[in-house]
């Protein structure tokens, strides 16, 4: 039996963080670029310094989710500005990641970080939530849709590297 637990991300977490996202991210989209591509991406946008920098702002909310305080997995959200036609006007907030480590799939924990969110959301008032996901990870996609989100018809480029990628919107009415 393990207990989990959800925590806000300290700058004192920051390698921890960079580890496992850095972990997350390649073993989620090994195979669909170059790995020099890869390793380009990792280093622009999972290095210690540039997460280091993004955990210090404050509209940036990274937190862990732990197994016996120890973290396994972490989401990132924040408030954003939209022009869905769904979603216009609405108070929305973003989810920008979300990932466990590949051991600790199939656990729950994706659904406790999930509730997590979604309570974050309803106590904060706002009026729905977005996300962009892999056109190709329709695992992904299935959870999310288990969770009431829906696919809109925007998606926005996501190349690693040189190497082409897009992403699909979806977007969850918290009313």
């Amino acid at each position: 039996m393990f207990e989990t637990n959800m925590r806000r991300i300290t700058l004192q977490d920051v390698p921890a963080l960079s580890f496992i996202a850095q972990k997350t991210f390649y073993d989620t989209f090994t195979g669909t670029c170059t790995e020099d591509d890869m390793s380009d991406f990792l280093q622009r946008f999972y290095s210690e310094e540039i997460l280091l920098e993004e955990v210090k702002n404050p509209a940036f909310q990274y937190f862990f989710i732990e197994i016996n305080d120890n973290p396994v997995g972490y989401i990132l959200f924040a408030d954003a500005d939209v022009e869905f036609d769904e979603i216009k006007g609405s108070s929305a907030l973003e989810l920008k990641r979300f990932y466990i480590l590949e051991e600790y799939h199939g656990k729950g924990l994706a659904q406790k970080m999930m509730h997590f969110l979604v309570d974050h959301a309803v106590s904060e008032g706002y009026d729905c939530i977005f996300l962009g996901v892999w056109e190709h990870n329709l695992k992904a996609q299935k959870f999310y849709k288990k969770f009431e989100f829906k696919l809109t018809s925007h998606t926005h480029d996501f190349p690693i590297g040189n190497t082409p990628q897009t992403d699909v919107y979806m977007w969850k009415s918290i009313n």
